[in-house]
């Protein structure tokens, strides 16, 4: 099925979705601080330039986008309906980056937690903060 949109429509709609800033990232950035977390964001010196950088716990937090990292059996989901090869395609190679930056961070020492969006919703956000501030606690 070909794409719904012209191309300069498509460029300007992908145009607008934002990698860095996200809500999902603010929430966490606001929890952590609001505890006396203190923190780097996306330090370009780590693989996959992490969202958010304890320094002091050496721990990364990665906050992804359930589409964007194709979380598996997350209702949020969905191949598009058009050009699903390719979007497939583009998907696997986001988690496949994803996989080889935490091998790289843990085998320099890192510990890496990640997060997605929908762990972050308002049914769940209470229990995904408990969660970071215990593996934080184990540092």
């Amino acid at each position: 099925m070909p794409d719904v949109h012209n191309k300069e429509t498509r460029s300007y709609n992908m145009s607008r979705v934002r990698s860095r800033d996200t809500n999902p990232e603010l929430l966490v950035r606001k929890y952590l601080f609001s505890r006396g977390f203190r923190y780097k964001l996306y330090d370009k010196k780590l693989p996959g330039k992490p969202d958010i950088v304890l320094p002091k716990y050496k721990t990364v937090i990665f906050v992804n986008g359930c589409f964007w990292h194709g979380h598996d059996g997350c209702r949020y989901f969905v191949l598009p309906g058009t050009r699903q090869k390719w979007w497939l395609e583009k998907i696997m190679k986001n988690k496949s980056n994803d996989e080889k930056n935490h091998v790289l961070l843990i085998t320099a020492g890192w510990r890496v937690i990640t997060i997605f969006e929908c762990d972050l919703k308002k049914d769940k956000r209470e229990e995904t903060f408990n969660r970071i501030l215990s593996q934080l606690k184990q540092s």
